[in-house]
């Protein structure tokens, strides 16, 4: 079976209106390149967990990078805090998550901790408890740019001129997650996923990336990852409905299509997908960068 890996970097990113969109879509595309570059090598070794140490590998390099909004370039809550949600799956199963995690680098590295223990899932000041326990030092993760956007985010509140998926705040854009999805030679599946959420979204909120059917899912037919409006990926649980399609024989950029043609207006949502013998990718509005690659 041929190994192959897919990454994102979050729906809607950059903004359609945004002067500099294509230059920095084509910037974002690049970075999900080089988060493949770094999986491949995985995918070409033999062993264990070579797909789910690929979309690790993958996550990483886009946690690091200032320009999507996961790790490092997270945004910040309404009171200034920041608070990070990463999640890995495999294809026999087993799943972990950390939401709401502070201070690390990269949130991805716990979720993969995790999965070593009895725990599916920690949140708050025990997941971040369990971090430092584990090795993970503590680290600034607030850039410049978190800071413009957060005061943004405020400034538009106190004035009241929303956009328009943020009017009476009921229409949040949650987007700007990031992930990666692969097989394996021996036809096995991982996903991770990493978020640092919105700049408009208060303390202890949980999206859809450490809820296992909602931001991702894995089994015996592939592997989703799912990108865009956090709460109503939950609701739907977006990543399971596309896999369910896929078990049920749709080319995963078909079961992608369906499931993005569904998604209620004006909220955004993106997925990547690889089954058997293939993989797909897509959005609501196309505005989401990503990449695939063969190793």
């Amino acid at each position: 079976m041929k190994p192959v890996i897919l990454t994102h970097g979050g729906a809607g990113r950059p903004t359609p209106d945004a002067p500099e969109s294509e230059g920095a879509r084509a910037e974002a595309v690049k970075a999900c390149a080089q988060a493949c570059e770094a999986g491949t090598p995985w995918l070409k070794s033999s062993g264990s967990d070579v797909a789910l140490e690929a979309v690790i590998a993958a996550a990483m390099v886009l946690e690091d990078d200032p320009r999507f909004n996961a790790g490092t370039g997270a945004n910040l809550r309404l009171d200034g805090s920041l608070e990070l949600d990463a999640s890995v799956a495999t294809s026999d199963g087993r799943f972990a998550a950390v939401a709401c995690l502070r201070a690390t680098k990269n949130p991805v590295l716990v979720a993969r901790a995790l999965l070593t223990t009895p725990h599916v899932m920690l949140c708050g000041e025990g997941a971040t408890r369990f971090a430092r326990q584990q090795g993970f030092a503590e680290a600034s993760m607030v850039t410049e740019k978190a800071l413009k956007r957060w005061k943004a985010a405020r400034e538009r509140l106190a004035s009241g001129r929303l956009r328009p998926y943020e009017q009476g705040w009921k229409n949040i854009q949650f987007h700007g997650t990031i992930g990666a999805v692969a097989r394996a030679a021996d036809g096995t599946f991982a996903v991770s996923c990493s978020t640092g959420g919105t700049s408009m979204m208060l303390p202890g909120r949980i999206g859809d990336t450490p809820i296992y059917g909602a931001g991702v899912y894995a089994g015996e037919h592939g592997a989703v990852c799912a990108t865009g409006h956090g709460e109503l990926c939950i609701k739907r649980m977006g990543a399971f409905r596309v896999y369910t399609r896929m078990a049920q024989g749709l080319h995963p950029q078909k079961a992608i299509d369906l499931e993005v043609a569904d998604f209620p207006q004006p909220y955004e949502v993106g997925f990547i997908a690889v089954s058997r013998e293939a993989h797909g990718m897509g959005a609501t509005d196309g505005y989401m960068p990503c990449f695939a690659l063969e190793a």
